[in-house]
């Protein structure tokens, strides 16, 4: 009989001892302020609660030892032997702290001690710089390219086109139309109209000289 009493109890102990590895207790719960990403600041929950009973978590911000806001809303984790792990988004400040409050209906209604304390450094959104090519820069191409061929004249158009003549040198066409109108205008008409004339005389002069002199000769 002493022996099946020592056996019970060494049986319920051992139970006792396992069930209590077993239960879910505040131990099973930590917090970290980490930074995803995008740059932007998160507080993380892990529950390592290996009874898979699920917690409601809240996070709060501490001001001077009391509750200055809610960060975001009340979540649920259901824990395992690997950890599982829920997040809060939270851009939170260099030695921030924040209170974390762990319920399991009927077994766990406490907060994760200490409070957590963030570091000492904030998350930073990467900038991102400009592209050297965002820069607008003026081509080579455009900036070395030859005037185009239909710009400029071509070299025989160069040549055929005459000079233009300055404002006191006549043109050539100016010149043929003065030697022209020369040779249509000038006096060799007069002259030779004059030198009949007097041809016309002298002959008459004569005629009439011969006349006189061969009636002389008559009487």
């Amino acid at each position: 009989m002493r022996i099946l009493g020592v056996a019970s109890a060494s049986a319920a102990l051992a139970l006792g001892v396992a069930g209590n590895a077993l239960a879910c207790n505040i131990k099973d719960f930590s917090a970290a302020a980490t930074c995803d990403g995008n740059g932007k600041g998160i507080i993380t929950v892990t529950d390592i609660d290996g009874s898979a009973k699920e917690a409601t978590v809240t996070v709060f911000l501490e001001s001077n030892g009391a509750d200055a806001r809610q960060v975001g809303t009340a979540q649920k984790v259901t824990g395992s032997k690997d950890g599982a792990t829920i997040s809060f988004s939270e851009d939170w400040a260099p030695k921030a702290e924040y209170r974390i409050h762990i319920s399991v209906p009927k077994i766990v209604d406490q907060d994760i001690s200490p409070n957590l304390v963030t570091k000492d450094e904030a998350c930073s959104t990467k900038s991102e710089s400009p592209s050297p090519s965002a820069s607008p820069e003026p081509s080579e191409s455009a900036s070395s390219e030859a005037p185009s061929d239909s710009a400029s004249p071509s070299d025989s158009e160069s040549s055929a086109a005459p000079a233009t003549p300055g404002d006191n040198q006549p043109s050539a066409a100016a010149g043929e139309s003065n030697l022209a109108e020369t040779g249509a205008n000038s006096n060799t008409p007069m002259i030779a109209g004059i030198a009949g004339a007097f041809v016309l005389v002298g002959g008459g002069a004569v005629f009439f000289g011969m006349r006189r002199r061969g009636a002389s000769k008559a009487n």
